[in-house]
């Protein structure tokens, strides 16, 4: 429930518990009415004294009932006393004693209740109802207090069920919002992570030969034809893959095609003619398709293999880099990207790369918790560095 409706029930609930003081005490008030005019029509059945001062604390127990709610104890005891010497506050006992069971305890409630069965039992000893026998006033008296310890035990439990399905709801709208709010979290980081494997394995390309054009000016026309070929086909390919992941905001899940384990093949020509010296050893066979990994392992493989060749080509040009992939089905599949120190100092004059931010493998270690793998990563030398991912291969 929001603060505004809440804001708007409070008022409500206080205007409908007036409205119901006001018809109790008008209840009780003809109540005490009808008995004073009944004991006055009847004259010899009570002491003319008794008759008299009657009307007075009946009267007043009727405008106690408006304050039944702030005092329903105090007022409940006193209401039930004073009905031992006037009958025509019975009426108002009555409603105390019921307010008594809505608002406290059962135990409160049974307190209560017996004082008031004393009270008029007493009255009932000292004034007999004419033409009625005393055990049957005795049980008419009993019932209805237990009649009405019941009803209102009855309205406080209904009450309490209300309340605790209201939390329940209001829990529930919390809980959902919270889990609304992390799915969006979740998915942001996804795209997130889907963007930087994507578009920095197009970027890096781009990086290279680009800056290969610009700081080798007196290259052969031939070298520099390739490499702008390679530049725009780079260039063509970021585009296409930019918009594929804008599509995975747009498409229902599932339509879009996701790489796999059989496209690092794909990975490694290009980083060939890249001009990196890329060794692939697939003992596991997974990517010529002799065996067949799951979809999820063979998607977060692929992601491993990317962004070992994209920081390989950023941070260690030209260096030999090979991707070893091992492991069979029931255990666990094993791929690693190594690359040796870079052949050389850069040309001089050549733009350097900048220290990555480390995102990258950021993603790669989610990835691999999301399927219960782990990833390892370190340099292996001087200038030399190794990624190492192993994930559960179900049989």
């Amino acid at each position: 429930m929001s603060t505004t409706d809440s804001r708007r029930t409070v008022p409500r609930q206080a205007v409908r518990d007036r409205l119901v003081d006001a018809a109790l005490v008008v209840l009780a008030a003809a109540l005490w009415l009808l008995t004073v005019l009944l004991r006055a029509s009847e004259p010899g059945a009570v002491p003319v004294w008794v008759v008299s001062v009657d009307w007075v604390p009946g009267l007043l127990g009727c405008v106690a009932l408006w304050w039944r709610r702030r005092f329903p104890v105090a007022i409940g005891v006193v209401l039930a006393v004073s009905s031992s010497f006037s009958e025509s506050v019975a009426g108002a006992a009555i409603a105390a004693l019921f307010t008594v069971a809505v608002h406290r305890p059962v135990r409160a409630s049974a307190a209560v209740c017996a004082i008031s069965l004393a009270a008029l039992c007493t009255y009932q000893v000292l004034w007999p109802e004419p033409g009625i026998p005393p055990v049957t006033m005795f049980t008419i008296i009993a019932l209805g207090h237990v009649a009405t310890v019941a009803w209102g035990v009855s309205v406080r439990s209904r009450r309490a069920l209300v309340t605790s399905l209201r939390e329940r709801a209001a829990a529930a709208e919390v809980e959902a919002r919270l889990r609304a709010e992390h799915s969006e979290h979740e998915a942001r980081a996804g795209l997130a992570r889907e963007m930087h494997d994507v578009l920095g394995h197009r970027l890096s390309l781009l990086s290279v030969h680009a800056g290969a054009l610009a700081y080798s000016r007196d290259a052969p026309a031939d070298d520099v034809a390739r490499a702008a070929e390679v530049v725009r086909e780079n260039a063509h390919r970021a585009l296409q893959d930019l918009r594929e992941v804008i599509g995975v905001l747009r498409a229902p899940v599932g339509e879009l095609p996701l790489p796999a384990v059989e496209d690092v093949l794909e990975l490694v020509d290009e980083a060939r003619q890249a001009g990196t010296p890329v060794e692939l050893r697939d003992e596991a066979g997974v990517t010529a398709g002799d065996r067949t990994l799951p979809e999820t392992q063979g998607r977060t493989l692929y992601r491993l293999v990317q962004e070992g060749l994209t920081n390989a080509r950023k941070h260690a040009p030209g260096a030999p880099v090979v991707v070893r992939i091992a492991g069979r089905p029931g255990e666990d599949v094993t791929a690693e990207v190594t690359n040796e120190p870079p052949q050389g100092s850069p040309p001089a004059g050549s733009p350097p790369h900048p220290d990555g931010s480390g995102a990258g493998l950021l993603g790669l270690g989610e990835r691999a918790r999301l399927v219960a793998g782990r990833l390892e990563y370190g340099p292996t030398g001087p200038g030399g560095w190794r990624v190492r991912l192993r994930l559960p291969w179900p049989s």
